[in-house]
């Protein structure tokens, strides 16, 4: 099982209205394949609701409601994929531990709910989680 971080689903569904780098499009590839193996029940993935409330937040930019609902709907259906509520007080101990590691607060959230389940991976373009022990980021790009 993996911790899927929000980014994959905005680097693969996100439609900017300028032109790529070649690096956001090797980025856009990736997130779209990780998307697709979660989509077709070939990767258990945790997340919090936290953690889609941010992509939603995001991709309703560059989206229409029916497309992000249609994401929303295909997320919730699938049994690989676990959403995790988030209590206040989870929340409060995610922002103390953000302090610690000098991460964001969804960031501190995400690795306090691995820690919880005994996951070391997480799916996630962002390089901040580079910096924590024990805990592997994929894909490495």
């Amino acid at each position: 099982m993996k911790f899927l971080d929000a980014n994959p689903f905005i680097y693969a569904y996100y439609k900017p209205r300028r032109e790529l780098t070649e690096y956001e499009r090797k980025l856009k590839e990736s997130a779209k394949q990780v998307i697709a193996r979660i989509n077709r029940g070939e990767e258990e993935v945790i997340t919090t609701v936290v953690h889609v409330s941010e992509m939603v937040n995001i991709l309703k930019h560059g989206m229409t409601f029916e497309e992000l609902y249609e994401v929303l709907l295909g997320l919730f259906s699938l049994d690989n994929v676990k959403i995790l509520r988030v209590s206040r007080e989870e929340y409060l101990a995610a922002v103390e531990l953000s302090l610690e590691l000098k991460l964001d607060p969804n960031d501190a959230l995400a690795i306090q709910v691995m820690h919880g389940m005994n996951v070391n991976e997480i799916y996630s373009f962002d390089r901040d989680f580079d910096k924590v022990s024990g805990i592997v980021r994929l894909p490495h790009l």
